[in-house]
């Protein structure tokens, strides 16, 4: 059931290996876009604009949680890679633990605060209350988001990149239907979204530690293997948390875009979250190929192959790059009919006009840079893979400049069309950081290994 990312043609192996973790984003993506689209054709324009007001806060603590996830699985990976079994499950072990505690602290800490960090952001006043109503469900989830998160990222740490993506197929489905049954016959207005989305991930969740309890059986936990061990949590501890970091210094920028765009009114927040929803959806093979290069990388370091890192980085580079222009060209030419999906016929010809006016602005500013956010994500998780995840902080830090000098300079002077450039802005400052730190990180890694 495992599978070795150490020997054969990079393209080939890259390629089978991201397909699924590509159709597993995906549809955890389709959570929030099915929630999004069931809350604004049935509750309107306000109800979608809350969702989205939550948007930037999301990203920064689920973001948080699942970055530590995803670095949890490198040390696993790289075991795995040098066959070293035993150390393997130690780690495991280690982790749950870690998430244990992460997950619980919190979703108590965040769910107490829920409100004041929804007002901090300035939501605005016709939407405080629904967008908490919704938030609020999503943070006391956050044990529930991690236990999925952690248990997909170790089955895909040995090379089983398939089986998240059946899991998670089952779970959309799932979603569809309690969205539908909460919001539509049950009438629960917006937190029934937030419901089915806790609801649904928890039995993907579940779908995930039955099949690894009983299909792998160099990962089943042995009573010599359950040893608390400082030395293992350190080391988790010094790769997640960074990697968590970076995607919370990230969200920081978008934190305070996303406030510079609340003082514009329901009607650019409706925009704004419109496209992001669909730039989301149309990025989630960058996030796969980040997640492939990352395992990639940890199996390679772990079994000492060096020589494959560069081939391997070139060859992911190239399908990213593939994809941004296809990803441009079919968003260039149906922007309105997928902005469509989430505006209710119900609004005013005005109001619907300028949505779509400016969803366009957003997401031909977005899909004309693609290639970038490729380039960030892949180089980004490649170091990550190697063991330097401190040095995604720093990427972490460039994107939040980025965004915090359209949020406070250009937002006040253009507006709406000031905030589109936010995005492409951090892409371009984080590759500036991260291209050098890459070959720095090579070349620090094979003089170790000497």
């Amino acid at each position: 059931m495992t599978k070795d990312l150490t020997a054969g043609h990079p393209l080939k192996i890259i390629f089978n290996f991201a397909v699924p973790v590509f159709f597993g984003y995906l549809f955890q993506q389709f959570y929030n876009l099915v929630d999004t689209i069931i809350v604004g054709q049935f509750l309107g324009v306000d109800a979608l604009a809350a969702v989205g007001s939550t948007g930037s806060l999301n990203f920064f603590l689920i973001g948080f949680c699942m970055g530590v996830c995803s670095g949890f699985a490198i040390p696993v990976a790289q075991r795995f890679g040098a066959q070293d079994f035993t150390s393997m499950r130690q780690f495991v072990f280690n982790s749950w633990v870690l998430i244990g505690i992460i997950s619980f602290s919190m979703a108590l800490l965040t769910t107490i605060f829920c409100r004041s960090m929804l007002s901090l952001l300035k939501t605005p006043e016709n939407i405080i209350g629904m967008a908490h109503s919704y938030f609020v469900v999503i943070l006391g989830g956050i044990p529930v988001i991690l236990f999925y998160n952690f248990l997909a990222g170790i089955i895909r740490s040995v090379g089983d990149s398939k089986t998240p993506l059946y899991f998670l197929l089952i779970s959309a489905v799932l979603n569809i239907g309690l969205d539908l049954l909460f919001i539509a016959v049950f009438r629960t207005g917006i937190s029934g979204a937030a419901w089915a989305t806790v609801i649904s991930q928890g039995f993907s969740g579940l779908l995930c530690f039955f099949y690894m309890k009983k299909k792998f059986e160099i990962l089943r936990i042995r009573k010599e293997d359950k040893i608390l061990s400082t030395k293992r949590m350190f080391t988790l501890l010094g790769i997640g948390i960074p990697m968590g970091l970076q995607y919370s210094i990230t969200a920081v920028g978008s934190v305070i875009l996303q406030w510079s765009v609340n003082l514009l009114g329901s009607v650019y927040v409706a925009a704004m979250v419109t496209a992001q929803k669909i730039s989301i959806f149309f990025s989630t093979p960058f996030d796969a190929l980040g997640t492939t290069m990352a395992t990639y990388a940890g199996q390679n370091v772990g079994a000492k192959k060096i020589e494959r890192l560069n081939p391997g980085l070139f060859w992911g580079c190239v399908i990213g790059f593939l994809y941004s222009v296809s990803a441009l060209i079919i968003l260039y030419f149906f922007t309105d009919n997928l902005a469509s999906l989430f505006i209710s016929k119900n609004e005013s010809p005005e109001v619907i006009g300028e949505v779509m006016k400016n969803v366009f602005y957003a997401l031909m500013a977005n899909g004309s840079t693609y290639f970038l956010l490729a380039l960030v994500n892949e180089v980004r998780f490649m170091i990550q893979g190697m063991g330097f995840s401190r040095l995604a902080i720093f990427a972490g830090l460039a994107e939040l400049v980025g965004r915090s000098v359209i949020a406070i300079f250009l937002v006040p002077i253009f507006g709406f069309q000031g905030a589109v450039l936010a995005s492409p802005l951090a892409w371009v400052l984080a590759d500036s950081f991260l291209i050098p730190a890459y070959f720095a990180s090579r070349k620090k890694l094979i003089k170790m290994l000497k």
